[in-house]
């Protein structure tokens, strides 16, 4: 009796473990409801949606959070909107997935670089130029960007600089 009410455990056990765990799964076995949410997600984006575009990426990550692409959507979608920490965020997100995404990393990137944190962008182009292995123009874009942002701030720091005070026929009266 001992022995069946083992075994019985232990079948239970084996049979609430899951075959092949969310972190598991490569990207090619994301759910197909996702991906369908996801294209619809991108067709509101093309039509300039923006905020039904980010309801279907939502949808396509509550039906699979491991849909990459619909979080590197949504991350596109928040810097188009101009809110380039919300991107970082959701970059991060996916390179939390796939460390070596050169989208994701140039992504990241470009919206560190929009938030004016030049050295971490430039670590960013140097991840993404490890992990390209072949011609990657997100490479070229995200230089632009840093380059981009370079030169504002070069002119926003002459803008503030001191300037010398001119002084016009001083006197020594005693």
């Amino acid at each position: 009796m001992r022995v069946s009410f083992l075994a019985l455990g232990a079948g239970l056990v084996l049979a609430s473990m899951p075959v092949a765990s969310d972190a598991q799964r490569a990207d090619s076995d994301v759910l197909p409801s996702s991906i369908a949410l996801q294209k619809q997600g991108e067709s509101a984006q093309t039509a300039g949606d923006l905020g039904a575009a980010v309801d279907f990426y939502e949808s396509a990550l509550a039906a699979d959070p491991r849909n990459r692409s619909a979080i590197i959507a949504m991350a596109q979608v928040a810097r188009a909107q101009g809110l380039p920490g919300k991107a970082i965020g959701l970059y991060r997100e996916a390179l939390l997935l796939e460390p070596n995404d050169i989208v994701a990393l140039t992504g990241q990137g470009e919206a560190l670089a929009d938030r004016g944190a030049i050295e971490l962008a430039r670590e960013k182009l140097a991840d993404a130029k490890r992990a390209c292995k072949t011609s990657c123009p997100q490479i070229a874009a995200l230089e632009k960007t840093i380059a981009n942002s370079d030169a504002k701030r070069v002119v926003a720091a002459e803008a503030i600089a001191p300037k010398p005070v001119a002084t016009v026929g001083t006197s020594n009266q005693n």
